[in-house]
């Protein structure tokens, strides 16, 4: 087992990581369907909502996952989906390609498990865009379990 542990972010570094995460996001959606404006509409929701003033929204927690050495590998966002809410949500959870496959998803998102039933959680979902089998292979390992799930099929001139 890895020895990764997860570290409060830095106010500092707080701003950068937004950015470029919700900047990700846009993407992701994109690659899921939507157009870029949709996409961002939908990344301007989350900051307001889950960012409000560039702070996280109460309850919410923002690390950075460091391994053995302190160097800091990935991030894990977690919290509450509702305000006050016993379900919380993984917002977001990336490891820095390079230090992929070694085990620090694993054990970043069982310790978030255990901060979450911490502060009073009951539940903890994620979403997951269907391209990204490596991630839902991970979760479907540490217990999560399909909800729902939207397809989606382009129309051509054959239709």
């Amino acid at each position: 087992m890895t020895d990764t542990r997860l570290v409060a972010m830095p106010a500092t570094r707080l701003p950068a990581w937004l950015d470029r995460t919700m900047a990700e996001y846009v993407a992701s959606r994109m690659q899921a369907g939507e157009t870029r404006e949709q996409a961002e509409a939908n990344e301007q929701q989350s900051r307001d909502r889950w960012f409000p003033g560039g702070s996280p929204a109460d309850g919410h927690l923002v690390w950075d996952v460091t391994d053995q050495d302190g160097t800091v590998v990935g991030h894990l966002w977690i919290g509450p989906f509702a305000p006050g809410s016993p379900d919380w949500w993984v917002f977001d959870v990336e490891i820095v390609a390079t230090h992929r496959r070694l085990g620090h998803a694993r054990r970043a998102l069982e310790l978030g498990h255990r901060a979450a039933a911490e502060h009073g959680a009951t539940s903890i979902g994620l979403n997951v865009f269907g391209y990204n089998t490596g991630a839902q292979e991970l979760y479907a390992a540490l217990g999560y379990q399909v909800t729902s799930a939207q397809m989606r099929r382009p129309l051509g001139d054959d239709d």
